[in-house]
């Protein structure tokens, strides 16, 4: 079993367990949570372990403080050499791309602000749910620096001309428009954050492990495929998911009417 760093380890998050959920902070309240470098690291790293973990059924990322992110932190970003911007593009990608390998759903909890890498880390969540008094927004055009990395999740969440609207204006949008739009899943009053999220996480939790898995990897797979590559690619995935334990104990329970029992395999 791979093993998470405690908070001791962690300079950036904080990391909090129970019933199967993995819940990550971001520890930077006093500069609205800003993705650093270090930030960054120790999420991938984070992330990269609890995916390791068959214990772990869903993971949550929220921000402490006034904010979920408030993107790329700006103070480290000043007169730097060309290694160190790509070596930050470099992590800021790995980390989006972490989110979509790691077998568990990851679900951002927001609330807030969530703006440039800030949404572009909500964009790459499986899911997300939002107080209803967060705003989202791409606004780097505004400092000359083209939110074009958070521009890749953004465009495939919500869409060309939506995603062009708030790249090109940086104008923020409510939560409601978030949700409209599909950037997030869910809108509740702040009180209600908390257990909105637990809701969901309960819902999907009940299923198998297993086929979350295999269903989120495939998800991933073939949603830039044409369709008939796409079908290709599932019919293989349903033909051997089909072959597992789980499926099989699935079917056979919903056929007998009682509640399955997972194992994983």
């Amino acid at each position: 079993m791979a093993s998470v760093a405690s908070d001791s380890e962690l300079s950036t998050l904080t990391v909090a367990e129970a019933d199967g959920t993995a819940r990550i902070t971001l520890a930077r309240p006093d500069k609205r949570n800003a993705l650093s470098f270090e930030l960054m690291t120790e999420l991938i790293g984070v992330l990269k372990a609890l995916g390791a973990r068959s214990d772990i059924r869903a993971i949550v990322i929220e921000g402490s403080g006034v904010a979920f992110s408030a993107g790329h932190d700006l103070g480290e970003m000043v007169g730097r050499a060309l290694p160190f911007y790509q070596s930050l593009f470099d992590r800021c990608t790995e980390l989006m791309e972490t989110i979509h390998r790691v077998p568990q759903p990851v679900i951002a909890k927001v609330h807030g602000i969530a703006t440039a890498a800030g949404c572009q880390l909500v964009a790459a969540c499986d899911l997300a749910v939002a107080a209803e008094d967060a705003r989202f927004a791409t606004p780097g055009v505004k400092i000359g620096l083209f939110c074009s990395t958070p521009m890749v999740p953004l465009s495939r969440a919500i869409g060309r001309k939506r995603a062009l609207e708030m790249l090109l204006t940086g104008e923020p949008i409510s939560a409601q428009a978030a949700l409209e739009w599909g950037l997030v899943n869910r809108v509740v009053p702040a009180s209600e954050l908390d257990s909105e999220v637990e809701s969901l996480v309960a819902s999907i939790v009940r299923s198998s492990p297993l086929t979350l898995a295999i269903g989120k990897e495939a998800f991933y797979e073939q949603v830039e495929l044409d369709e008939h590559r796409a079908y290709d690619l599932t019919k293989s995935v349903m033909t051997m998911n089909s072959m597992a334990d789980d499926a099989q104990e699935g079917i056979g329970a919903f056929l007998e009417k009682r509640p399955p029992k997972w194992t994983g395999s």
